[in-house]
């Protein structure tokens, strides 16, 4: 990891170049994937998944059977029962989390009798992307699933990129399994995403497609937004730390390895006001991957990984805030005075037992967060996202007899004669009735 000051790097940062350099090169490709599925739906859902997945996957076969499930279900019940242990308590921790986010409709009266209020009513379908690849993810079954179901969202609909035989992870089958999904489709990047939106024979169409994914599927989402509805769009992982000189520099050392093995292009900071610690980091992570080597996460850390050297640790304040990472850590004594500070993130760590790998798998907040500068305007996934809000107005006679003028000068000043005359007319109305002018 290069070594650099804060000045250095807050004059010449840029969020979102990585997001965008690979936006920019891979968008026709995507758009023609789109293009594609919106003419020829099932048949080319089936050609890409056989051109980037499976070759020899026939079209329905890209429908998860109960069996296949319940094949994944009972091997882990078998073989791996401290999964099956670790996934139920995780389950209960991210449910009872988001339970405490259930918002419900409020309505009130005004003095003259009109009724206002907010209806909540949660989507009726909603499409789970869960990645494959170079790993599985049960986790973010979970963190995609309970949210929606906690809203109370009808139907879910989950995508999983198939391997090259055609079957999908067992993990990730055990995990939709626990969650309660029932229509699982082995289909994956842009063709899922372009699925999902428009609907196919096969896969119905959605109102919200949520969860992360590569390149492709984060310019489908972008591409597709309007068509359908989005959480965000995802690019590459990242993690700021901001630690003192009484951290652990091998606590540090390998959780910044946990954030650069998910992605080459995933962005590792340590923010610190320490050169020894910085020294004593940059030793401890050269070290673990001459134990362990990874091509991945050696990539990443050689190319986005970063050490900011700040004068006084209140300045990482300003060095996280032109970042607006995913993750931000605080492994620094006086963590009180900067944690309420941090206003662009997308989830906050604090203490040497709270690394971002507890809060990705057992924790109970959800792990799919904003990435790439984004937490400056997107939120970490929830129940919100999985509602709609729905206006109410219920308005009294009184209450429109002393408003509508000013509805109606508002109308007049915008140029819209009609808005205005649906107003007047009712007063008119009103006038010939009651032989009353308002």
């Amino acid at each position: 990891m290069r070594i650099i000051t804060a000045n250095e790097f807050l004059t010449n940062f840029q969020a979102r170049t990585i997001l965008l350099d690979e936006f920019f090169e891979q968008e026709e490709k995507v758009k023609e994937i789109v293009r594609q599925v919106y003419l020829e739906r099932d048949e080319a859902l089936l050609k890409y998944t056989r051109l980037f997945d499976c070759p020899v996957c026939e079209l329905d076969e890209l429908v998860v059977s109960e069996e296949e499930i319940d094949l994944a279900y009972r091997w882990c019940e078998e073989n791996e029962p401290d999964f099956l242990k670790a996934i139920r308590k995780a389950y209960e921790n991210i449910k009872e989390f988001h339970e405490k986010q259930i918002e419900k409709s409020w309505f009130y009266n005004t003095s003259n009798g009109s009724t206002l209020g907010q209806i909540i009513t949660p989507l009726k379908r909603v499409g789970i992307y869960v990645p494959g690849g170079r790993a599985s993810y049960p986790s973010t079954v979970l963190m995609c699933v309970i949210p929606a179901k906690v809203a109370g969202v009808e139907e879910i609909v989950m995508v999983s990129p198939p391997d090259r035989q055609g079957r999908l992870n067992k993990y990730i089958l055990t995990a939709a399994r626990i969650c309660g999904v029932e229509k699982i489709f082995k289909v994956g990047g842009a063709q899922a995403i372009a699925a999902l939106a428009f609907g196919t024979k096969i896969l119905p169409k959605v109102d919200k497609i949520v969860g992360p994914g590569n390149i492709y599927v984060a310019l489908a989402k972008k591409l597709l937004f309007g068509v359908v509805d989005i959480d965000s769009v995802a690019g590459p992982s990242e993690i700021a730390i901001i630690a003192d000189e009484s951290a652990n520099p091998r606590f540090i050392a390998f959780d910044l390895l946990a954030q650069a093995e998910h992605d080459p292009l995933a962005r590792t900071f340590l923010i610190t006001n320490s050169n020894q610690l910085a020294s004593k980091v940059s030793e401890e992570i050269q070290k673990l991957l001459f134990e362990e080597p990874n091509e991945v996460a050696s990539k990443s850390l050689e190319k986005y990984g970063l050490i900011i050297l700040v004068e006084e640790l209140n300045q990482a304040i300003n060095v996280v805030e032109s970042i607006s990472p995913e993750h931000v850590e605080l492994i620094c004594k006086n963590w009180e005075e900067l944690w309420a500070n941090i206003k662009s993130a997308g989830a906050i760590f604090i203490g040497e037992f709270s690394p971002e790998a507890i809060g990705d798998y057992i924790a109970g907040p959800n792990h799919v967060l904003p990435t790439q500068g984004t937490a400056r305007f997107f939120s970490v996934l929830g129940v919100h996202d999985f509602i709609r809000r729905t206006s109410l107005i219920k308005y009294s006679k009184t209450d429109f007899l002393e408003n509508y003028k000013h509805a109606v000068n508002l109308a007049r000043a915008e140029g819209l004669h009609f808005h205005a005359k649906s107003l007047e007319v009712r007063n008119e109305n009103v006038s010939k009735r009651t032989g009353q002018t308002f």
